[in-house]
């Protein structure tokens, strides 16, 4: 992820499968419950979330101004929250100031970012957008994902906040949580624009099965580049290596996992150690990019560098159907035509 503080580094890499900084040990289970969500009237009311904390957040009236952590707000948008979207923290512009991939579809001009990077949270803007609630994701258990934890107390004192587990459970998980919230917020789930997500992420669902079948033996590695490691990731973690596993992609295990078990710490002399036909390497603007690596030695000779196999990885995904059925598509795609390379 990507290259800001010793803390950050710890955490980020971990969500990243190993980003040059930043996310925490991404050990958060999901702690729901399914049937303890309950929006309130469209002619108003009290109005109620279980979230994945296990935290049932209350509030007079179905809220009306929320902020939330980037990725979190781009997926509920593309579930059609809109106008209650204030504000966003976390990754939404670019240094060029265009958005910045993880905003998704995010009308970014009208929402008030209060920080764009990790440490970045404005705790008087924030406050200066009345809030009713702030939503986040959760990669570790407990901790809502670029909220400073030295300073967690006063945020969470001025709004109530939702935190969605999307970490150590498989990628549909997190998107039906996420569809959970945006419907108790009062989006339409049938509309015909998330139903029709819906449908393509199933039927890419199944042509990433079909592909991982049809190309038994290829052997996949999910890493992240920094300048002085590289990070090879656990399939057992992120999100949604779980789940192409499950697909039937058939992706290395590091075997020297850091404590917390997201993945391999490898310096980059030793960036052969596990010999994979197809890299997915982390594209975030925070990691290294092929074009980056030209003064590594060792990363021109990977065989599946060599074999021109290396095809962006968003360790971080949008957590809608709208934002994973492309991400689904790209990879059957890559796999269907990926060739071994020993």
């Amino acid at each position: 992820m990507s290259n800001i503080g010793a803390r950050h580094l710890t955490r980020r890499g971990l969500l990243g499968a190993g980003g040059a900084v930043a996310l925490a040990a991404l050990t958060g289970a999901c702690g729901g419950d399914d049937g303890g969500d309950a929006a309130a009237s469209p002619g108003g009311g009290a109005w109620s979330f279980t979230d994945d904390r296990g935290t049932r957040v209350e509030l007079k009236a179905r809220p009306k101004r929320v902020v939330g952590y980037v990725g979190t707000a781009a997926a509920l948008y593309d579930f059609g929250v809109d106008e209650q979207l204030v504000g966003v923290f976390g990754p939404t512009r670019l240094k060029d100031g265009k958005p910045d991939p993880q905003a998704g579809n995010l009308p970014v001009d009208r929402l008030t970012s209060i920080g764009n990077a990790f440490g970045e949270f404005n705790i008087e803007k924030y406050a200066a957008l009345r809030p009713d609630l702030l939503v986040d994701n959760m990669f570790v258990k407990g901790e809502l994902f670029y909220v400073p934890v030295e300073s967690k107390d006063k945020i969470y004192a001025l709004a109530k906040s939702v935190a969605l587990s999307t970490g150590a459970v498989p990628l549909p998980r997190p998107i039906e949580r996420t569809a959970a919230l945006a419907a108790a917020l009062g989006a339409d789930l049938k509309a015909p624009e998330v139903t029709a997500a819906k449908a393509r992420f199933d039927k890419a669902a199944e042509a990433l099965r079909a592909a991982a079948k049809g190309n038994p033996g290829l052997k996949v590695l999910a890493a992240s580049a920094s300048p002085d490691l590289f990070y090879a990731s656990s399939p057992a973690k992120n999100t949604d290596l779980i789940y192409f596993k499950e697909l039937g992609v058939d992706l290395i295990v590091p075997a020297r996992l850091d404590t917390n078990g997201y993945f391999e710490n490898l310096s980059w002399e030793n960036a052969d150690r596990y010999r994979a036909d197809v890299i997915m390497l982390d594209s975030r603007t925070q990691a290294l990019q092929p074009k980056d690596l030209g003064s590594k030695p060792s990363w021109g000779d990977l065989p599946a560098v060599r074999a021109g196999q290396v095809i962006p990885w968003q360790p971080e995904p949008r957590f809608s159907y709208e934002g994973c059925a492309p991400i689904l598509e790209a990879l059957a795609t890559s796999i269907k035509s990926a060739k071994k390379t020993g």
